[in-house]
């Protein structure tokens, strides 16, 4: 999708006689959100923003070695390996005159069969990370500013890492200007130098430009105007997050100094060979214990005693990310660690006193946000009316933040209407929920409407039990209160499924005999008997009114 950003000058650092101001150039086009504060915590404060420069940074995909200038050596030494083979005889000579003209005559084929493709990679690679590296920082910096904090939200370059930082306002010493709203930034590589510049003995301002909304190319203010085609993977990636982020899931706190050894035994190996995940073994009561694979080395965290009520042994994949969280080990009080589990997204809140830092991780390095599962599908799926969900929305818009039983009493709706609203909200990039405190936040990700054709679906699953729901091949056997079991009829098979319910509607357990849930089970997303046969238990359970279908639309 196309986005137009609108930025009045670069974002920067400039002088301000007594100290030094980190500005922020919002979107003009966006409404007007502006904040002025003097940093009280320097140094947390340059750790916590320079963490989210590495996770914006990060991309931990393979990567193939450009070989172009190698072969190019290679070929200036065959003359003289040839030469120094052509003196041990005039048979050998011969022979190796015959060979070359052979392998001349391959590597001129294989060269200009493959010279376009090295020329266009080495161009790619180049521009991408040495030329415009900013083109990166276009995508992600999201910023809010809501009355009881600021936070900016990004996404990695391989978009399997997502990153929040949020700041309490009594970490600034004094606030001269705030209009709450959400806004993208232009965060450039340069506004990151500036950050390390962040000195204690320094007032340090941190501005996001009221004067920007103002500007006009007459006033001598710079403004450039930026199109840039907006990839649905970055669109989707801040929905799942929310999604993903409601699952009940199990909560450790770990000390710093279990971060460190963590980090410290990562940094001291490099894995050759599979297994590679770290295993969490949990046991109700006992100290937490990690376990590094392939070498069964186990790193005991003696502060950090698991209160859940079974043993547990979950393990996650692409943990080389957790890196991420070193330059935090020195100003963190604790991390909570919350483990959704195998395979699934972990989620990691370092508190840092008036900043909370947010790390969320999809299930592989391998698998982007987007594409990893669609948790969105776990959350409550009752379909509500256009009426209840525009209450909803009312009423998260005029509160800014909120959890569901205080906009249960503001709108007077039933607890499993306003969290399927909430769904609706997340899914249509209005609404996000904020796992640090526990509450929905109003936040736009786009200026623009989202394009609801392009994106109603978020996986072919739901887009086929569309079909099967509509062409009525579900069938309910027994519903209650947490278990609804019924059957599904698809390529001319009957699938039995079963569906467990927690008591906010959440999916927390299924069981269908397809090929997609024996494979993945639920760590890709439902299936689409499952999603067929929750959809058809929605619609029964609505008593057959006019609905607003998962992306709000009537249906």
């Amino acid at each position: 999708m196309d986005v137009t950003y609108k930025y009045a000058g670069a974002s920067g650092r400039r002088d301000t006689g007594d100290g030094e101001a980190l500005s922020f150039s919002p979107d003009l086009l966006r409404e007007p959100t502006y904040f002025v504060g003097a940093v009280s915590n320097h140094v947390a404060f340059r750790e916590a923003i320079s963490t989210l420069h590495h996770v914006v940074t990060s991309d931990l995909r393979f990567k193939p070695k450009d070989r172009t200038e190698y072969f190019a050596w290679l070929e200036t030494q065959k003359a003289q390996h040839l030469a120094e083979a052509a003196t041990q005889g005039k048979a050998a000579s011969e022979r190796l005159t015959t060979l070359q003209s052979e392998m001349n005559a391959l590597n001129r084929r294989s060269n200009d069969l493959m010279r376009p493709f090295y020329r266009q990679r080495r161009e790619y690679w180049n521009w991408l990370y040495k030329v415009d590296r900013d083109a990166w920082f276009v995508l992600d910096p999201v910023i809010a500013v809501h009355p009881d904090e600021i936070s900016f939200e990004c996404f990695s370059t391989d978009e399997s890492t997502y990153g929040r930082l949020s700041c309490d306002l009594e970490m600034f010493d004094e606030i001269d200007e705030v209009a709450n709203g959400v806004t993208n930034i232009d965060y450039s590589w340069a506004l990151y130098h500036a950050f390390q510049q962040v000195r204690s003995y320094r007032r340090t301002e941190l501005r996001v430009e009221p004067g920007g909304f103002t500007a006009t190319n007459t006033d001598g203010q710079e403004v450039f105007e930026q199109k840039i085609d907006l990839p649905d993977s970055w669109v989707r990636g801040f929905l799942q997050v929310s999604s993903a982020m409601t699952l009940p899931a199990h909560r450790v706190t770990l000390h710093p100094m279990d971060i460190h050894n963590l980090c410290f035994a990562l940094r001291q190996k490099k894995e050759r060979h599979s297994p590679r995940s770290l295993r969490f073994h949990l046991k109700p009561g006992a100290p937490v214990t990690m376990v590094f694979e392939p070498w069964d080395t186990a790193i005991p965290c003696p502060r950090a005693v698991y209160h859940g009520d079974e043993d547990l042994e979950i393990r996650l994949w692409g943990r080389r990310r957790l890196l991420i969280l070193e330059r935090l080990i020195p100003i963190a009080r604790s991390f909570d660690l919350y483990l959704l589990g195998s395979g699934m997204p972990t989620f990691v809140v370092a508190d840092l006193g008036p900043m909370k830092f947010t790390l969320g991780l999809s299930g592989w390095t391998s698998s982007d946000w987007s594409r990893a599962g669609q948790f969105d599908l776990l959350a409550p799926r009752k379909r509500i009316g256009i009426d209840s969900r525009t209450r909803v929305f009312d009423s998260l818009s005029s509160r800014w933040l909120g959890n569901t039983a205080e906009i249960v009493n503001d709108t007077g709706l039933d607890r499993s209407e306003v969290g399927a609203a909430l769904t609706i909200l997340a899914q249509n990039g209005r609404a996000m929920y904020d796992l640090d405190k526990q509450v929905w936040r109003y936040r736009d990700v786009t200026r623009e409407p989202l394009d609801f054709e392009a994106m109603r679906f978020n996986s072919p699953q739901e887009a086929a039990a569309d079909k099967l729901v509509l062409a009525g091949m579900a069938k309910i056997t027994s519903r209650d209160s947490h278990q609804i079991t019924g059957r599904v009829t698809a390529d001319g098979r009957d699938y039995p499924v079963t569906i467990t319910l927690d008591a906010d509607d959440r999916l927390i357990k299924a069981s269908c005999t397809c090929w997609h849930h024996q494979t993945n089970g639920l760590r890709k997303g439902p299936c689409e008997h499952i999603l067929a046969l929750r959809r058809t238990d929605g619609q029964a359970t609505s008593g057959g009114q006019v609905m607003a279908g998962p992306w709000g639309d009537a249906s």
